[in-house]
């Protein structure tokens, strides 16, 4: 069968062929009379497949460029849209033309109509190729003799009835977990069966167990691969210290926050005697206990990335070893694979070295207590580090060398701050703000980029199978919208021979530093850019202004760190003389597992989110009728977004604006009165009145105050 469509597609893919009939095709073919129904059934299977298409004379051809695969990304007015892979914009999907199409579907749409200068393409979806979802978590909506449970995510499309004989122990009001047995058609609601009661919303640790549920998260690991990484204890083997660099007498920091339990970095930096300063980043050795094709790498590609969820961590690998051996504990001697860089007053890399190494961290330190030794501001903490005032000093030297030095090529300081969310012993938010941090924390990330551009640099010259860490140049297209907006300011981003450099937009950043503008303006610069992704082809990262980038510093956390550490450690361990075999099979697995890596790493940015926005909610619960101050984050067709000084994020709807009609100015991004000309932009200071907050939709609505 497949045989005989493949010999048809090749006939039609031929440059002489022109639409024909299917008898037409048959004869020029050499199909026997007897066989023509079969044939006939294969045109049919093909055509049902979309592979080839029928026009109204009934002549086969091709599916043309007009057919194109895609995630479909419904809104919950029932429209939506498909996101192809690798293309800016997305094609719009009236409710008549998405074929029951669910959130997240993988689908094939024909385009019906153009894109052009007022609006995105239009398509028709023909074939739901993948379905997203075969479980949905919701609330249970209970009847007498049937019910309904409502999605958490309004945009899934459809509510989903439940018979009498499924509902299983649910009660109304209950968090479920649903299995779809049936999903919409004809504009009947989906069907499915109550496979799990959550419990009811507001129990304690409900809402997290809920996102664990809704994006499938594997919250625990199976038991084989908690026995493979207990059998590796918590010493080290002895026997492999041989084949190492021995630094265990080296004075060697680990710096994290003050909750982390695995710490897979740790540094040292020493001045030179002529004058250059020498860097020794030791990253956990984790690809030597986690080894290809194991129990423990089958599950650790599964998950992709550790997820941290607030309160609570779905880790990449059992905390067996990600607290335990793996983890660089003060104390403990450890293996590490290790990068030795030679830095000049510059801040240029003159040399750098990788090797296998093992080390013995000194003293595990905390970025609050490094800060409090850079201010001199903690007497007990400064008598406590007496010892190593003078090593952390020159630490400092040297990040503030290598970040003049970024920023100068271009490096993109987007000063965006993080929201810090606490919550009480039953995992319930009671403060929201923001995440502040220090000069420490920026140590530590110089000497991480530092590290991971040595390494990048030096594989690529080798030709070796590796996944880089890509962030591509920002469309022109949206930089000029972009502009448009930064004019009001007095700004703009030069662009030359259709080509933006990082250096025009960090100029943009550091003309705004410390100004009022700085968040709104450093949030829109974020959304022109481009998502940063791994892939097997070093393509550079624009926001590093780095041509070469990877990450290799966090193994414990990231699998394309644990992927390349294997690359490296057979470089190491082949003198690097690799067999050719082995560069093969490894460039085929890079390319690969760079993808799934970045499809893992969008669950969990999405799963982080959620949890954010969620417990944000639920501390703005209590605060209803409530006034605060905010700036309009952003403008949209619907209303305006506010945020306020602690990061709480709500929407004020057309209706909670006063009573005028307001117009979208999209160009702008602006709304206009029409009666009072009054205008509301991005920037803009509010003043609001909280009136409504749900935790279950993570949405939180605010009205104007006049």
């Amino acid at each position: 069968m497949i045989d005989k469509q493949n010999i048809i597609l090749e006939f039609m893919k031929d440059e002489n062929y022109s639409p024909m009939k299917a008898k037409e095709i048959a004869m020029i073919l050499g199909v026997p009379k007897k066989e023509y129904n079969k044939f006939s059934e294969i045109l049919k299977s093909l055509e049902e497949d979309f592979k080839i298409v029928k026009n109204k004379k009934n002549r086969y051809r091709l599916i043309g460029e007009n057919y194109k695969e895609g995630i479909y990304r419904k809104n919950q007015k029932g429209f939506g849209f498909v996101k192809i892979e690798n293309q800016e914009d997305e094609i719009y999907i009236s409710k008549e033309n998405s074929l029951n199409a669910l959130n997240g579907d993988k689908v094939l749409v024909e385009i019906v109509e153009e894109k052009n200068k007022i609006k995105n393409a239009e398509g028709k979806i023909k074939k739901i190729i993948k379905r997203e979802r075969d479980t949905v978590v919701g609330t249970f909506q209970k009847s007498e003799n049937f019910g309904f449970v409502v999605p958490d995510d309004r945009s899934f499309g459809t509510d989903i009835f439940i018979s009498k004989n499924n509902f299983g122990k649910a009660r109304n009001g209950h968090k479920v977990l649903v299995q779809i047995t049936k999903y919409p058609e004809r504009g009947k609601n989906a069907e499915g069966n109550i496979i799990e009661v959550l419990g009811s919303p507001n129990q304690a640790g409900v809402d997290m167990l809920s996102l664990i549920k809704e994006y499938k998260l594997p919250s625990t690991f199976p038991e084989q691969v908690v026995e493979e990484a207990k059998k590796y204890g918590d010493k080290i083997d002895e026997k492999d210290i041989p084949n190492r660099i021995d630094c265990r007498e080296h004075i060697i920091f680990t710096i994290d926050g003050e909750d982390a339990k695995d710490l897979d970095d740790a540094v040292r930096v020493i001045k030179l005697e002529n004058g250059n300063y020498r860097l020794d980043v030791h990253i956990a050795d984790v690809s030597y206990y986690v080894r290809e094709g194991s129990l423990l790498d089958k599950e650790a590609q599964i998950r992709g990335t550790s997820i941290y969820m607030l309160n609570r961590v779905i880790p990449m690998l059992p905390r067996e070893l990600s607290n335990g051996i793996c983890s660089l504990n003060a104390g403990e001697d450890r293996f590490t694979l290790s990068c030795s860089m030679e830095i000049d007053i510059k801040g240029k890399t003159v040399s750098a070295e990788v090797y296998k190494g093992i080390i013995n961290v000194k003293e595990r330190m905390n970025y609050h207590d490094v800060q409090k030794i850079l201010d001199k501001s903690d007497k007990q903490v400064l008598k406590k580090y007496e010892k190593h005032i003078e090593a952390f000093e020159l630490m400092k030297e040297l990040a503030l060398i290598l970040k003049n030095k970024r920023l100068e090529q271009g490096y993109l300081n987007l000063d965006i701050p993080e929201s810090k969310i606490e919550l009480d012993k039953e995992g319930f938010a009671i403060n929201v703000g923001k995440y502040e941090t220090s000069f420490s924390n920026e140590i530590i990330e110089q000497f991480m980029l530092s590290a991971n551009e040595a390494i990048a640099e030096k594989f690529y010259w080798l030709e070796a199978p590796f996944i880089y860490r890509v962030h591509e140049d920002p469309d022109i297209d949206r930089v000029n919208d972009l502009n448009k907006f930064l004019f009001n300011y007095g700004l703009k981003i030069k662009i030359a021979n259709d080509k933006v450099y990082p250096t025009e937009v960090s100029k943009i950043l550091q003309e705004i530093k410390g100004k009022e503008e700085e968040r709104v303006i450093s949030t829109l610069i974020l959304r022109t850019l481009k998502l940063a992704k791994y892939e097997s082809e070093n393509k550079g990262h624009f926001g590093i202004a780095s041509k070469y980038y990877c990450h290799f510093t966090s193994p414990i956390r990231r699998y394309p760190d644990l992927f390349i550490h294997r690359v490296i450690s057979k470089y190491l361990e082949e003198n690097y003389v690799v067999d050719e075999n082995f560069i093969e099979e490894f460039r085929e697995k890079a390319e690969q597992r760079a993808a799934s890596s970045s499809e893992r790493e969008k669950v969990a940015t999405k799963v982080e989110r959620d949890s954010e926005d969620l417990k944000k909610a639920e501390f703005m619960q209590n605060k209803i009728g409530e006034e605060y101050e905010g700036i309009v984050s952003s403008v949209t067709q619907f209303g305006i977004f506010v945020e306020l000084e602690n990061t709480v994020e709500g929407l004020i709807r057309f209706e909670s604006l006063g009573n005028d009609y307001f117009i979208y100015d999209e160009e702008r991004k602006r709304l206009i009165g029409e009666r009072t000309n009054k205008i509301y932009k991005i920037g803009d200071k509010v003043k609001i009145r909280v009136i409504s907050a749900n935790k279950i939709l993570r949405q939180i609505d605010f009205e104007i105050i006049l």
